[in-house]
């Protein structure tokens, strides 16, 4: 496949995994404190993509990502937004709610961003490899083959599989999909990190990330829920531009619906995160 592929050699000391930023400038500034507290430098701050989506501060969300010196791939988000395409290219049903939601915000972030934003998303590979503990990291943001597949706990190991082939890796990074969870077989593991700039349909207003952690030259990681001022980013989303709906989410922690869950990850709205 032609994409672009960034290499960051070997990774080592504590390693940060987010996704999905989603313009939730309050959460992104949390996460960077979290970074600095840690002592976890910027070019071991990974997001899987989607820097730009549903909240109310795209461009102070990617020219703050850009100060930071983070490292991250593009999300279908991105894609779309540097083509100056006419939609998210987020893979909704036509005509579900998600698409409905999709033609308010997705021209929201268009009319915000700047250029100089537009030119950084330009710069953000498709892919990122890296090695720790030695074992062999790519991180996507669907799949490799598809930037907007929808990959979940659920789903079947056969769909998993063949990207740790083609890119020749232990561990697939992903995001996307909105849901932290880790899915191991046969020495491979896919991990998940989940997403900052919404909640996880688990019924709490907090979001999700991951921790790398090298100690004893082990692969280890470990799943984090991050507090952030989310009553401000509804706040800011209450402008008359933007779906209502996605702004009650934030404070809930629930989605407004579950059009894009299998029928095992729908089951669990509302209770909880099993990691």
């Amino acid at each position: 496949m032609d994409q672009k592929i960034e290499n960051l050699g070997k990774l080592s000391g504590k390693t940060l995994l987010f996704g999905g930023v989603y313009s939730n400038l309050q959460a992104i500034e949390a996460l960077k404190q979290i970074a600095e507290k840690e002592g976890i430098p910027p070019e071991n701050c990974i997001c899987t993509g989607d820097i730009v989506g549903y909240c109310a501060q795209p461009e102070e969300t990617v020219q703050l990502f850009k100060l930071w010196g983070a490292k991250s791939i593009v999300g279908n988000v991105e894609i779309q937004l540097r083509e100056n395409a006419a939609d998210c290219g987020c893979d909704f049903r036509e005509g579900s709610r998600c698409d409905g939601f999709s033609q308010l915000w997705y021209p929201y972030a268009q009319s915000k961003l700047s250029s100089n934003s537009l030119e950084f998303l330009k710069t953000l590979p498709n892919t990122i490899q890296f090695e720790y503990a030695s074992k062999k990291a790519t991180v996507v943001h669907g799949s490799y083959f598809n930037v907007s597949e929808f990959i979940f706990k659920s789903t079947d190991w056969s769909k998993k599989a063949p990207n740790f082939t083609a890119t020749n890796s232990d561990v697939i990074v992903a995001g996307h999909c909105g849901l932290p969870f880790q899915d191991q077989q046969n020495g491979q593991l896919w991990l998940n990190p989940g997403v900052i700039g919404m909640p996880a349909n688990d019924g709490n207003p907090s979001v999700w990330y991951a921790i790398l952690d090298d100690a004893k030259e082990n692969f280890n990681y470990t799943h984090h829920t991050l507090n952030y001022n989310y009553k401000l980013t509804s706040k800011l989303m209450q402008n008359g531009l933007l779906p209502e709906e996605y702004s009650r989410t934030i404070v809930t922690g629930i989605w407004d619906n579950t059009e894009i869950l299998p029928a095992i990850e729908t089951g669990l709205q509302g209770l909880g995160i099993q990691l």
